[in-house]
Parts: C-alpha cells; sequence; structure tokens
C-alpha cells in the first residue's frame, strides 16, 4: 500500500472520526469493516494504522476484522495477545492454522482452545477433533466420547508424540488404549509400542507381540516403569527368559 492510499485510510479509520462515528448505522458499519479488510491484506501496513483499527469499536465488532488484524505480522503484539483471547472458538482454531502466523501466537491459540474444551458441545469438539492443529487433537484424545477421539485420531496433523502422550496419561480409557493397540496407522510406530507396554489397559497378546519386537535390555527398562498387570507382566519376562534359553 502506497502513502497516499494509507493516509486516506486512516482518517477513516481512526476512532475519533467522523466515518467512525458514523457507523452507529448498518450500512457504514460494513463499508468501514470492509475498509479495514481491504487496509489488513496489506502485508507492508504500518502498525500505528493497525492500532487505529483496533481502537475503532464498531470496525472490531467484525470476526473477520478481528482474525484479519491479529494474524497481521504487523500487528503489535500486545495487541495481538489481547484479541486471540477475545477471538471465537472457530476463529482461534482458524488462526492456529494461518501458516503466516508465529509460532508462539499459535501455541498461545492452542492453549486457549485447550482450556475451552470442556465448555464446548459434542458436535463443537468433533469438527475440531477434525480440523484443529495437533496440539488440539492430541488434547482431544482424552475425551470421555470415543467418536472425539476416533476422529481426532484420523486428523492429518495429529503427530505421533501427540499419541504417546495420551497412552501415557492416567486419564486414557480402556477403549482408546485398545483402539490404538489395533490401529492400522498408530500401532506400528516403535514409540507408540513402547507406550503402549506402559500402559494398563494394553491387551495381553498386544503386550506380547509388541515386546517380542524389542531388544531384551530394552524390555526389560519398559518393564521395570509400566503400569501392564502384574500377571502380564510376568508373563512377558517368562517369554524374554524362555528365547533366551533357546538361543542358548
Amino acid at each position: 500500500m502506497n502513502s497516499e492510499t494509507q493516509n486516506s485510510i486512516e482518517p477513516s479509520l481512526a476512532p475519533g472520526s467522523a466515518s467512525g462515528h458514523a457507523s452507529a448505522t448498518p450500512e457504514s458499519d460494513i463499508v468501514t469493516a470492509d475498509l479495514a479488510l481491504a487496509a489488513l491484506k496489506d502485508r507492508d501496513l504500518a502498525s500505528e494504522v493497525i492500532e487505529q483499527i483496533s481502537k475503532n469499536t464498531a470496525v472490531m465488532k467484525s470476526r473477520k476484522v478481528r482474525l484479519a488484524l491479529v494474524a497481521h505480522p504487523r500487528a503489535p503484539r500486545r495487541i495481538a495477545l489481547r484479541l486471540i483471547r477475545e477471538l471465537y472458538t472457530f476463529d482461534l482454531m482458524q488462526f492456529s492454522l494461518l501458516p503466516a502466523v508465529a509460532a508462539d501466537l499459535k501455541r498461545v491459540a492452542d492453549e486457549l482452545l485447550v482450556g475451552r474444551l470442556a465448555s464446548v458441545s459434542l458436535g463443537e469438539r468433533i469438527s475440531l477433533a477434525r480440523r484443529s492443529s495437533g496440539r488440539v487433537a492430541a488434547a482431544l484424545l482424552l475425551d470421555r466420547e470415543s467418536r472425539v477421539w476416533q476422529t481426532a485420531l484420523e486428523n492429518p496433523r495429529l503427530v505421533e508424540s501427540g499419541v504417546v502422550s495420551a497412552l501415557l496419561r492416567p486419564g486414557a480409557s480402556p477403549t482408546f488404549v485398545k483402539a490404538i493397540c489395533h490401529h492400522s496407522k498408530w500401532s506400528v510406530r516403535p514409540e507408540i509400542r513402547l507406550a503402549s507396554l506402559r500402559n494398563e489397559y494394553t491387551p495381553m497378546a498386544r503386550a506380547l507381540e509388541f515386546a517380542r519386537r524389542l531388544p531384551p535390555a530394552q524390555l526389560r527398562d519398559v518393564l521395570h516403569s509400566s503400569r501392564l498387570p502384574e500377571s502380564i507382566k510376568t508373563y512377558l519376562r517368562k517369554d524374554l527368559q524362555n528365547k533366551g534359553n533357546k538361543k542358548n
């Protein structure tokens, strides 16, 4: 945006300007919001202009304007942090997925989303499980509703570490653990198999299969800190010993 265009926009966006006060009517609200959105498309827009937009109460009623402003690379950090907390749930999700947003701001957005999960509806949690970032999807793996964590498991942004973390949490349900142990994508991952061997709900047949693929020293170390029932751990140790005897 050139200086002439920027100067022509600034007065209309200033909170005390005539254009700002004219926003009492719906028509002028729309025009003012459109002007703000047009200005915010300029990646080089001065931070002073962004601050003026943020102070215009009428303009900031627009969800599109709030999202465009907080995602702007030149938005002052203090303003961005304040506005992130004011975003609606799905605007917050959309913000966290924007590629140009700074990593620390994405983390703040994800933490806010995770904090809201207990208060959003089942349908919203399912939608978040399907579309959100990997961090939020990982948090939803511990949801009580199977439809939520089943959807989260298929989220393309979910990473192995998120599944491992869920398996190691005491809140992981037996149904979830069993589903992971038989999941076509996740059950073949070495780190997830290790985590499964530490979880008390891993079925014995899968525990035996996973254990037999580990070096003896690594298996002993895993079983030492495992929450598997003692009966299963004893069986795995005996199986390990039998394998050692056969080699000798």
